[in-house]
């Protein structure tokens, strides 16, 4: 290499240098932590360290590269999701095998008996809504990947144990396909949960369940919802794909998404603060298909109940955890309601779900009360003598 050459080698890369280090000092523009970090503590120094790595450009090329080639060679991203066709993204969970599967869902399958039982003991009626897996809804743009064996009938043994122990539970997969073969779209492309449409049509399936079989006592409630706005949506699975912003244009679109908002009718209608003396005529436990606000599903219920419908779902916690710390919250102790309805994606049924804070101990005896009402259940029944065995 001649000098001139080793000079120009040199002045590009004290040019690149220049060039990564102002772009990375581009990212403290507006930069600060919070009132408890200093110096002296050292949390200012951590803070600023966890800024510039998030931010370091080198770190976003070599992400966004990675994930342009998983993408394009081998149509695939991060853990956590599955390509499927047409810009179709999964949720690998219901993929997935998991870990001790079958033991997980004997073991979830007694827990949701034994909530079941300790509902009953306070004069609840238990009403299930399993919300069937996207993969299952949507078949037809699944890719090579097909899900694990043991979710193929997990939707109808589910129902099926369901129906054996008498709880409430429609069929919320029928409805469904019929709203999508009219064609409606009842799952987001990019996301995990359902539309603001398939929210209210589950809803409504619900609604009818309990009309029918345990209708509420009060007064009915008017509810109407509107259209509020929409929205182009970014789907929580385009997470799982790391090519912005360089690789922006790879990415599957966004979709619109069309918000809608519930509004009481009546008055005071809706008030929450009204059941701090009264019975509460529905409560909803579930999962981010009920918590988040961009689907209505509380909103659709209370329309199709007439009835207001307190929410302690939650999200980012699957179906158990919710409903574990609802058992234990002051306002079931002392106002349960007449109806509790616990939204439950069937993906979670072979799962090893989070408990949080509970005690295990107290899990642990719901598991096994849950557990010898299935084996009553399941025990065949002794013949009625007839008048020849006599």
């Amino acid at each position: 290499m001649t000098r001139s050459l080793r000079l120009l080698y040199i002045a590009l890369f004290l040019a690149l240098l220049l060039v990564l280090g102002g772009w990375s000092l581009r990212s403290f523009f507006g930069f600060a932590t919070g009132p408890d970090a200093s110096v002296l503590n050292g949390r200012w120094s951590k803070a600023v360290e966890t800024h510039y790595d998030d931010q370091f450009p080198i770190k976003r090329l070599g992400t966004n590269l990675w994930a342009a080639l998983d993408f394009k060679l081998f149509n695939e991203g991060r853990p956590g999701v599955v390509l499927g066709r047409s810009q179709w993204l999964y949720s690998d969970e219901e993929f997935n095998p998991a870990v001790n599967e079958e033991l997980n869902l004997q073991g979830n399958y007694a827990l949701v008996e034994g909530v079941r039982q300790a509902l009953k003991d306070k004069g609840v009626q238990l009403v299930m809504a399993v919300v069937p897996a996207k993969a299952r809804l949507y078949p037809e743009h699944l890719g090579e990947v097909q899900p694990a064996r043991i979710h193929a009938d997990l939707y109808r043994d589910f129902h099926a144990r369901l129906a054996a122990h008498r709880v409430l539970a429609p069929d919320l997969l029928g409805p469904l396909q019929r709203a999508k073969q009219a064609g409606e779209q009842v799952f987001l492309r990019t996301d995990t949960h359902w539309t603001p449409q398939g929210a209210q049509i589950a809803a409504e399936q619900l609604a009818h369940t309990i009309r029918a079989k345990t209708p509420l006592s009060g007064e009915p409630q008017r509810f109407v919802t509107e259209a509020s706005e929409r929205v182009s949506h970014q789907g929580d699975l385009r997470r799982f794909l790391p090519l912005d912003p360089l690789f922006e244009n790879l990415m599957p679109a966004r979709e619109p998404l069309d918000k809608r908002v519930t509004r009481a009718v009546e008055p005071g209608a809706g008030d929450d603060a009204l059941f701090a003396d009264r019975e509460v005529p529905v409560a909803l436990v579930g999962t981010s298909y009920s918590a988040n606000p961009d689907w209505n599903f509380v909103g659709a219920l209370k329309q199709a109940l007439s009835s207001d419908v307190l929410s302690y779902a939650e999200d980012g916690h699957g179906p158990i955890l919710p409903m574990l710390s609802y058992l234990k919250s002051d306002d079931f102790i002392h106002h349960p309601p007449q109806v509790l309805i616990w939204e439950f994606p069937e993906r979670y049924l072979p799962v090893n779900n989070e408990i949080g804070d509970a005690d295990p101990q107290w899990v642990a005896a719901l598991k096994q009360t849950g557990a010898r009402q299935q084996s009553v259940a399941s025990s065949p029944k002794p013949e009625t003598p007839t008048r020849a065995q006599n």
